[in-house]
C-alpha cells in the first residue's frame, strides 16, 4: 500500500464539513502540519447553479427518475435533484442497510468538498445548561462533561467568523449571540409573531441563520435569490468549503486529499497511539495510507463511527477505543414529523413565479417552550421541541372555473404560514448502528446497519407539535389551518448524533469534554457523533464550536508532547 507522497503529518482530518474545515484551519494556522481527507471531489464556484433556471437544465428539473436511478435514498432529500445530485453518494455504490420493519432514510450523504455544508440549512442556534445539565433537570440519561460556561466564548469566536444573523431576545434557554442584524419578518411573519406572544407567551423570532446581512472577510451579503442549496457565488452563506478550507490551504500548512475513502485508523499496537488512516482512492480504487502524530475524524456521525468499528484491533476487538462497548449506540435524531399550516391576509403580496424575487433564506424560529424553568413539568413527555416556519404567496392552483374567470381566480394570491416542529430525541441503548458483514460496497469496506425507532416520549412528542401548531396558527388569526403529526417512520436522517457519546467515565462513554477518546489518547471524533444528548436546536454551530475549543485543547497537548 502506497504512502501519501511518503510524508508523515503532524494531524490527520477526515472530512472537510463543519468540523472538519474547522479543525483544518484552526490547527493549519497554529502552525500544524495538516491532511485534510475527503471522501468527495474538491467543490468549485463553477459548480453553483443557484441563478440558474430550470429550462437550462437537460430534464427541466422534472425528470425525478433520473436522479432516483442512483440515489433512491438522496432524492427523498428535497435538495438533491438535477441541479446537485452529483454532489451526493450513489447510493447503489455506497448503501447500508436496516432490519426489516425498521427503515432508516440516511440521506445528505455528500461527497464535495464541505460536506452537508453545501446544502445544510443553515440555521444556528446555542445550546444553554438546559441542554448541557438536562439530565439534571429531569433525571433521564447523562450530563454532558461540559458546560455553556465553557463553550460559550467558543460560540462567540465562531458566530463572529460565519456571520450569524438573529435577534437578542433574552431567553435563558436559548442564548443570544454574535448576530448580524436579522433578515426582515413579512407582514405575516410579523402578524404570527406578535398575536402567539400576546396570546400565548411564547416567542417567535427571525430564523437565526448562517447568512450574511453585512459584508463579512469579502463575502457579499445575501441576495435573497433563494435556493441556498445550489451554492452561492457570492458566499453569503457558510460553507466550509470557500471558507474555513481555503483559510487552511492559504497557509501552505494543510493538504486537501479528495477523493479519499477513509476507512480504517492504523494503530501502533506497542504504543497504543493511532498512527495513521487506510484509505482508498475512489478514482483508481488503490489503498493508501497516510500517517500522522494524530487523527480526528470529523466524516460525520455514523461514517465516523463505522471507520471505528472497522478499525477493530485484537486489542479492541468491538471497535477501535470501544473498552466501554457504548460505541455506536445512543443513536438520535430529530423527529420533524409534526406541524401544521394556515392561510393569512396577504397585505399586497402577489406571487412570483421561480426566479422571481426576492426570497428569503429563512424564515421563523418558535423557541422550545416545554419543561423549561419557571414551569410545572410538561407531564406528556421529557424535554421539548422548536418549530422552523416561513410564509409564502402562492397562486391559487385550486381556483374555480375556467377560461378567463379561471386566469382571473388563478392570480389571485394565496399567502400561508407553515411551521415544522424539531424535537429531540431521547438517548436509548437499543437505537445504534453496527457493521453489516454481509454487505459491503463498492470499494470493499463493510457497510453499517442501522436501527432506528421512535419510544414512546417521541410520539407524544410529535402529537404535541401538531397540536401546538395548530393552537398558535388559530391564536394568530388563520382560516383553513391543517396540522399534521405522522409518525416519523421512515425516520429522515437528521442531525444524527450520539453514538460516541462524550462523558467523564470511561466505562460509560467513548470520548471525554475535547471529542478525545478514553482509550487511544492522540485519536479524537469531532463530529456530533460525541453529543451526550442531542437538544431539539440545530446542531452545527455546536459542533464547530465544540470542534475548535477541542483543537486548542488538542495544540496545547501536543505542545507537552502528551499525545
Amino acid at each position: 500500500m502506497a504512502d501519501q507522497n511518503k510524508q508523515s503529518y503532524d494531524v490527520i482530518v477526515v472530512g472537510s464539513g463543519a468540523s472538519g474545515g474547522w479543525a483544518c484551519k484552526r490547527l493549519a494556522e497554529a502552525g500544524l502540519k495538516v491532511a485534510l481527507l475527503e471522501a468527495g471531489r474538491p467543490q468549485s464556484d463553477n459548480n453553483f447553479s443557484e441563478h440558474k433556471p430550470a429550462f437550462g437544465l437537460k430534464y427541466r428539473n422534472l425528470a425525478k427518475e433520473i436522479v432516483r436511478k442512483t440515489r433512491p435514498i438522496q432524492s427523498k432529500f428535497e435538495v438533491c435533484n438535477e441541479y446537485t445530485y452529483d454532489w451526493f453518494a450513489n447510493d447503489l455504490e455506497e448503501p447500508y442497510t436496516t432490519p426489516a420493519g425498521q427503515p432508516f432514510n440516511w440521506m445528505g450523504r455528500v461527497r464535495m468538498t464541505g460536506g452537508r455544508t453545501n446544502v445544510w440549512g443553515r440555521v444556528s442556534l446555542r445550546f444553554s445548561d438546559w441542554d448541557f445539565k438536562s439530565a439534571s433537570h429531569d433525571g433521564y440519561g447523562e450530563d454532558w462533561p461540559l458546560s455553556y460556561k465553557d463553550i460559550e466564548p467558543y460560540y462567540d469566536l465562531v458566530e463572529k467568523y460565519v456571520g450569524i444573523t438573529g435577534s437578542a431576545e433574552g431567553l435563558e434557554h436559548l442564548p443570544d449571540g454574535q448576530f448580524q442584524p436579522p433578515v426582515a419578518l413579512t407582514c405575516q411573519e410579523t402578524l404570527f409573531r406578535n398575536r402567539v406572544k400576546e396570546k400565548l407567551g411564547r416567542t417567535v423570532m427571525p430564523t437565526r441563520s448562517a447568512n450574511l446581512t453585512r459584508p463579512l472577510n469579502g463575502r457579499g451579503p445575501c441576495h435573497y435569490c433563494g435556493p441556498c442549496e445550489r451554492g452561492c457565488m457570492t458566499h453569503s452563506y457558510f460553507n466550509s468549503a470557500f471558507t474555513t478550507v481555503a483559510d487552511a490551504l492559504a497557509t501552505g500548512d494543510c493538504t486537501l486529499i479528495s477523493n479519499a475513502m477513509a476507512h480504517k485508523v492504523l494503530m501502533d499496537p506497542a504504543s497504543n497511539r493511532a498512527r495513521g488512516v487506510l484509505y482508498v482512492d475512489r478514482n483508481t480504487r488503490q489503498s493508501r495510507e497516510v500517517s500522522a502524530r494524530a487523527v480526528i475524524l470529523c466524516a460525520q456521525s455514523q461514517e465516523s463511527v463505522r471507520i471505528l468499528l472497522n478499525s477493530a484491533t485484537p486489542q479492541y476487538s468491538n471497535g477501535l477505543a470501544n473498552s466501554s462497548g457504548v460505541l455506536g449506540h445512543y443513536l438520535t435524531a430529530h423527529v420533524r414529523s409534526g406541524g401544521g399550516r394556515g392561510e393569512f391576509p396577504n397585505f399586497g403580496a402577489k406571487p412570483s413565479v421561480e426566479g422571481g424575487g426576492p426570497h428569503k433564506p429563512l424564515g421563523i424560529y418558535i423557541a422550545r417552550f416545554r419543561n423549561l424553568q419557571n414551569a410545572p413539568p410538561y407531564k406528556k413527555f421529557l424535554r421539548g421541541f422548536g418549530y422552523e416556519g416561513e410564509s409564502s404567496t402562492e397562486f391559487n392552483w385550486d381556483a374555480p372555473g375556467f377560461g378567463e374567470a379561471y386566469k382571473k381566480a388563478l392570480l389571485e394570491p394565496r399567502t400561508s404560514i407553515e411551521i415544522t416542529g424539531f424535537g429531540e430525541v431521547l438517548p436509548r441503548w437499543d437505537n445504534f448502528v453496527e457493521l453489516d458483514s454481509n454487505v459491503k460496497d463498492i470499494y470493499g469496506i463493510p457497510v453499517l446497519k442501522i436501527h432506528m425507532s421512535d419510544g414512546e416520549n417521541e410520539r407524544a412528542m410529535i402529537k404535541d407539535m401538531g397540536d401546538s401548531a395548530g393552537e398558535m396558527l388559530e391564536a394568530a388569526g388563520a382560516k383553513n389551518i391543517r396540522t399534521y403529526a405522522h409518525p416519523s417512520a421512515p425516520r429522515w436522517a437528521l442531525h444524527e448524533a450520539g453514538i460516541a457519546r462524550m462523558g467523564t467515565d470511561p466505562k460509560k462513554s467513548v470520548l471525554n469534554q475535547f471529542q478525545q477518546s478514553h482509550d487511544v489518547k492522540n485519536l479524537f471524533v469531532m463530529d456530533a457523533s460525541g453529543f451526550t444528548s442531542n437538544p431539539c436546536q440545530n446542531p452545527t454551530l455546536t459542533i464547530m464550536s465544540l470542534a475548535v475549543r477541542s483543537c486548542d485543547y488538542l495544540v496545547s497537548e501536543l505542545k507537552r508532547n502528551s499525545l
